[in-house]
């Protein structure tokens, strides 16, 4: 690697070493020579390859080839620190990479370095021990054998995800070990599905390690293992792969058209990798592994994968530094949490609460049958946890211990934190706030869990307002990552800190942001689905504004719509259309969706339901758009509405936009969010007169 490519990718660089030591293997089967892959922190940071690492390990496997040419090893293996095997490679340096020819350079080096495993004259084996991504699941592939840990929590090649390929053997070694079908979950359909990740137990069922091994011995049976192949006494078999043209194309094709459905062919590196793994059907190993470099180098320079690295940087950076956020000191310690309401949104709470942080939760409701079914609910939820393994029996029913219900909110006389989530209207939420406020000691934190409402009115009519905050979750509370949390006018530093220390013990992602209408995801989702709203009602084809958002947003708006429910984003609408009737707009035809109580857009056959088309009132005069035209025009409305919301101070930064986007609302990697998409389309310079993010933060150009 030339000196500039080196100084641009090492920048940062954690450097993961090859520790090599010599293990005499059980029954006499010989001198074995391990090779540990160590960054010399604990698991926060996890193994990585950098070139310096890369170069470290070359280094060890030529002294090993060696030593195994002299016989002194009879084999070699290689394994991780505790709990990490390798994520993969060390993105940090990306950025800095300025031209393809070190784009492709760092390409070969992991393909030179991997294949010097392969090459040793002695059987070598993979013991993945822990979290193992990307080139951590690849360097593994060139070892003759592999182990796995039944507790690997995360096994993965997500790079489809940030906009790259497998691209250090993975898009040939892979489907070449267990067929085209599992390749393609592996390396395009995980990845798509919001980086779905597997554990230990799926990897080896999927054909990826020719043992599964229990974490307490791990180590040793795997140099047991090791000598029993060795010597002969143990041998390894594995399914045939079908390589005819139809079986090995043929899931490929149903890869394409689950990448067509998930990204509208937005995102170049899916395809890539569709395209690589069916030229790996007849090409030469040495063949493919240069298409895979020329691939990684040209996508290495795209702008899809500087806007899924950007993406990647705030959800693991930025993530853990809320902008704005009060000193941490100042948060106060929760010892119990109070939950008034006890419907479907509310037990998700209880039990999110109950599991994170390990403190009583009561839920309060009108009367018993209520309160009984959302504790039954938090019950069933451990039961399902048990019975997959997750706990057990003692800690379901500690877990189960935690939570409470009761018809009488005197409970709370001692939480800490308070949050509401009932029917979303002013009066009621007042009401519950007063009537809590007359139970609870002074510095308990009253949180409300509104989607839209105003936080300084809900506050006003209290004796200490300041203690008010908004802590709004998505649906479904467990899986979406995103809470925002909501300063009213009078809300302290104290109660601010402790809804972000609390937040954090919850392990959930959050963004500070002012008190305004619908805040941020529901306030840019409002104006995104009231336009897709405003265009069909004048004419446009629902069909025609659906397939006009494929990979742009995470699914097109009237699927998003049936997801939250027609009555909430009716609601939604409204208040944004109180707020800011110059541009929200409540659709006449959605309003009659919500009153014949038509729970979705789509049929039970995934198509748009006749009985929503019967309603629609036709417009007078047409106007018929094609997807292009409704492309820009409901970009160009989020444009104007993200320069609206970063002008009123809405939340710090766009960044901040952009993770809430990604977190909350599911926008992908490869766009980067909202904000890089609209600055590379040229739509927020045309929209507002000028970029969001400074030139080459999202994107490889310097200007556009």
């Amino acid at each position: 690697m030339t000196d500039t490519a080196q100084q641009a990718a090492t920048r940062d660089e954690v450097v993961t070493h090859a520790r090599v030591h010599d293990v005499e293997l059980p029954g006499g089967a010989g001198t074995f020579a391990l090779i540990t892959l160590d960054n010399g922190f604990d698991h926060t940071k996890p193994n990585s390859f950098g070139p310096a690492g890369l170069a470290e390990l070359s280094d060890a496997l030529d002294t090993l080839a060696e030593r195994a040419t002299k016989g002194e090893i009879v084999g070699a293996g290689i394994t991780g620190k505790p709990f990490i095997f390798t994520v993969g490679a060390d993105i940090t340096g990306i950025p800095s990479i300025t031209d393809r020819e070190q784009a492709l350079e760092i390409a070969r080096t992991g393909h030179d370095t991997f294949s010097k495993i392969s090459a040793l004259p002695v059987p070598t084996f993979g013991f993945v021990n822990g979290a193992s991504m990307g080139g951590g699941v690849e360097v593994a592939l060139y070892a003759d054998y592999r182990t796995i840990s039944s507790d690997v929590p995360a096994y993965a090649l997500p790079e489809c995800f940030l906009g790259l390929v497998p691209g250090w053997g993975g898009t040939y070694l892979v489907p070449h070990l267990i067929g085209t079908e599992k390749a393609a979950q592996l390396i395009i359909k995980n990845p798509l599905s919001q980086n779905r990740m597997i554990k230990g137990k799926n990897a080896f069922e999927l054909g990826l390690a020719d043992r599964l091994l229990q974490p307490v011995t791990f180590l040793e049976d795997s140099l047991a293992f090791a000598a029993r192949v060795i010597t002969g006494e143990e041998k390894v078999e594995r399914a045939e792969v079908d390589t005819s043209e139809e079986g090995w194309n043929g899931p490929l094709d149903k890869a394409q058209a689950e990448a067509d459905a998930k990204t509208g062919k937005a995102a170049p590196a899916p395809y890539r990798a569709i395209e690589l793994m069916r030229a790996g059907r007849t090409a030469t190993r040495e063949e493919a592994f240069e298409a895979e470099n020329q691939a990684l180098a040209d996508l290495i320079m795209s702008d899809e994968l500087r806007a899924g690295l950007y993406a990647f940087n705030l959800v693991q950076k930025r993530a853990k530094r809320p902008a704005g956020a009060p000193d941490k000191s100042l948060a106060r310690k929760v010892t119990k949490v109070g939950i008034v309401g006890a419907g479907l949104m509310a037990s998700q709470m209880a039990l999110l609460f109950a599991r994170k942080l390990k403190v009583p939760v009561l839920l309060t409701d009108l009367d018993q049958e209520r309160v009984d079914k959302g504790v039954a609910y938090t019950h069933a939820e451990i039961d399902k946890l048990q019975a997959k393994g997750r706990l057990n029996s003692d800690g379901a029913n500690r877990l189960k211990a935690l939570v409470s219900g009761s018809t009488s909110k005197d409970g709370f006389s001692d939480a800490d934190f308070v949050i509401e989530a009932v029917f979303e209207e002013m009066s009621v939420k007042k009401k519950v706030f007063a009537e809590v406020e007359a139970v609870v000691s002074r510095e308990c934190v009253l949180a409300t869990n509104t989607s839209s409402l105003d936080i300084t009115d809900m506050a006003s009519e209290l004796q200490h307002p300041e203690r008010v905050v908004g802590f709004h979750f998505f649906n479904p509370v467990a899986i979406m990552p995103l809470l925002e949390i909501i300063r009213g006018d009078r809300t302290d530093d104290a109660t601010l800190a402790t809804a972000f220390a609390t937040s954090r013990g919850l392990g959930k992602t959050s963004i500070l942001v002012k008190n305004s209408p619908s805040f941020v995801v529901n306030r840019l989702l409002g104006r995104f689905m009231g336009d897709a709203g405003r265009i069909v009602d004048e004419g446009t084809p629902i069909e025609v504004v659906e397939q006009a958002f494929a990979g742009l947003t995470p699914m097109p708006p009237f699927m998003l719509i049936s997801l939250v429910g027609p009555a909430i984003a009716l609601h939604n609408s409204e208040t944004l259309t109180k707020a800011f009737p110059d541009r929200f707009y409540v659709s006449p035809n959605l309003a009659k969706v919500v009153e014949a109580k038509i729970p979705s857009f789509y049929g039970s056959d995934g198509a748009i339901d006749t009985k929503v088309l019967d309603l629609f009132d036709a417009p007078a005069s047409p106007v018929v758009l094609t997807a292009d035209e409704v492309r820009e025009r409901a970009l160009g409305s989020l444009a104007d509405e993200v320069r609206r919301m970063l002008d009123e101070g809405v939340v710090q930064a766009p960044e901040d936009i952009d993770l809430a986007m990604i977190t909350g609302a599911g926008f992908p990697f490869w766009n980067g969010g909202v904000t890089p998409l609209l600055d590379r389309t040229g739509i927020s310079k045309k929209v507002t007169g000028k970029r969001f993010l400074e030139p080459g933060v999202a994107s490889v150009a310097d200007s556009r």
